[in-house]
């Protein structure tokens, strides 16, 4: 009976403990507090670091602006007023009216979506293409290394604007056009970026140690080398977010970007700057505004961004 009883007690034991180790039960808690952890560093790094907390208001700003734009602007965009041309600012046109009697104000929150689409998706694209040229370029060096550098040199060897004009210009001034542009001129800065610091990590002892754990060459630089290099180059996502946005305003003042009567931040002031001499100042000025605001922000945005993704700034 003593024996009975002593087997039941072991396999009861041993119910427990597999029990406990039960990956599906221990999985949860595992990922709620990784999320937690990265929510709780977000939050220090906004609440550390006050002119960051001032960014990322403005930039949430802009982002609802550019979803909620089409629902909250008082007028049509588009729609033209002969009576009401060239109105100063007033309670009914916060922003005053243009030449065509368009209301400025609702013309400048519908652009914000386009200027916005504009920089995140060729910022997105060279950062992507970029990224991965560099880091292959660092960790593997040889004949890769040599011909995408003079690629990159050739790229650099042009004034950056004057190449989007070029591409635009021979490619058509779509938007489609405009983000290919502004992608390709962007596209040294994540390469080298991410080649210096891939090529600085590869013989780091966790490398080692992660080739001697089994990992291929690939995963090594995808999980292990490329997250420590992330943090200059959230640096440059956010300066060239708005170089971006200049660029893409810069191509539609001189008329190689989005076509009239596309509300778009630099045909706005373009199309303002020769009511300035007349006095009509409003038509260049709050477009301007926005477009100073915006590089602005994204500028504020960098050093959040980099402690954000920093892996020593998680300890």
């Amino acid at each position: 009976m003593q024996d009975q009883q002593f087997i039941a007690a072991i396999a009861n034991e041993a119910d427990g403990q597999v029990e406990a180790a039960d990956p599906l039960k221990t999985l949860r808690p595992t990922q709620s507090a990784g999320a937690s952890s990265t929510i709780a560093h977000i939050a220090y790094v906004l609440k550390s670091n006050p002119v960051t907390l001032v960014s990322f208001g403005l930039f949430f700003l802009m982002v609802l602006a550019a979803v909620l734009g089409p629902y909250i602007v008082p007028y049509d965009p588009l729609a033209s007023n002969s009576a009401a041309t060239l109105q100063p600012p007033s309670w009914a046109h916060w922003f005053g009216t243009d030449q065509l009697g368009r209301d400025v104000f609702s013309r400048i929150v519908i652009a914000t979506r386009l200027d916005l689409f504009i920089a995140t998706s060729a910022v997105a694209l060279s950062f992507v293409i970029g990224s991965i040229l560099g880091s292959l370029a660092g960790y593997f060096g040889g004949w890769f290394d040599t011909i995408s550098g003079r690629v990159i040199d050739t790229i650099m060897a042009f004034p950056l604007f004057v190449l989007a004009m070029g591409i635009v210009a021979a490619l058509g001034n779509t938007v489609e056009n405009i983000i290919y542009a502004t992608a390709i001129i962007n596209i040294p800065f994540y390469a080298r970026v991410a080649r210096g610091e891939v090529n600085i990590r590869r013989n780091a002892g966790f490398v080692h140690a992660a080739r001697l754990s089994g990992n291929n060459d690939l995963r090594v630089l995808a999980l292990h080398i490329f997250p420590n290099a992330l943090p200059p180059m959230m640096v440059q996502i956010s300066l060239n977010l708005g170089w971006a946005i200049l660029n893409a305003a810069g191509l539609s003042f001189i008329g190689l970007g989005v076509r009239p009567p596309t509300p778009e931040w630099g045909i706005m002031v373009a199309e303002g700057a020769q009511f300035i001499v007349s006095g009509e100042w409003w038509l260049a000025f709050f477009p301007g505004i926005c477009l100073m605001l915006a590089v602005l922000t994204f500028n504020l945005m960098g050093d959040g961004l980099r402690d954000m993704v920093d892996p020593a700034q998680r300890t």
